[in-house]
């Protein structure tokens, strides 16, 4: 459930970082938007013959093939258009998230490390570098990194709920039931339990 949120939430941000540019929807996106994501690809591929370099195209193809399983077109995909706009945050979080299923949490941990460091970058960036961290071990950082996301969007309830797992592990009970009592405050899904689990 907490990928699948995630997912939701890399999404939107995508969807208000492409409106900036005033585009008409295309075929393509009609599609994505109704989940014919093989229509999708298809359609943004004929786009790419006659606009190879347009990186809001590219990604929208990577989004489709990843919806598809297709992780290799998706990463190929994201991979063009990020040496196409090397500062596209955007991108940089899908080839995290990408890594991340893929359990490859080293190079996840590249990705959002570098959108983190864009001036501008949204908590979500803070919060997928945290998120490797805490795969990798580097517990110190992870934290941080949780700190800092909650610190750019206060409402954020799964860093809340990550950074209490996290201090469970670390033997912070009072941290964590903190943190849970936030993401319950917040909706999200499992704090509840977590909170009766581990707090109560």
């Amino acid at each position: 459930m907490k990928k699948s949120i995630t997912l939701v939430l890399i999404f939107a941000l995508s969807v208000m970082f492409f409106s900036c540019s005033k585009q008409k929807i295309s075929k393509g996106d009609q599609f994505f938007n109704d989940k014919k994501f093989e229509e999708a690809v298809t359609e943004y591929s004929a786009e790419l013959k006659y606009l190879p370099n347009d990186v809001r195209i590219l990604y929208n193809r990577g989004r489709s093939y990843e919806e598809l399983k297709n992780f290799e077109g998706s990463k190929a995909d994201f991979e063009a258009a990020l040496k196409l706009d090397p500062n596209n945050f955007q991108v940089l979080l899908s080839l995290a998230n990408l890594h991340h299923k893929e359990k490859n949490f080293t190079n996840a941990l590249l990705f959002s490390n570098r959108a983190a460091e864009i001036p501008g970058a949204p908590a979500m960036a803070s919060f997928m570098k945290a998120r490797a961290l805490h795969q990798l071990g580097k517990t110190d950082e992870a934290l941080k990194a949780y700190g800092n996301a909650i610190y750019l969007d206060a409402d954020f309830g799964q860093a809340y709920f990550n950074r209490g797992l996290l201090e469970i592990g670390l033997k912070n009970v009072k941290g964590a039931c903190k943190d849970f009592q936030s993401s319950a405050a917040l909706n999200y899904p499992g704090s509840g339990e977590v909170y009766k689990k581990y707090c109560k």
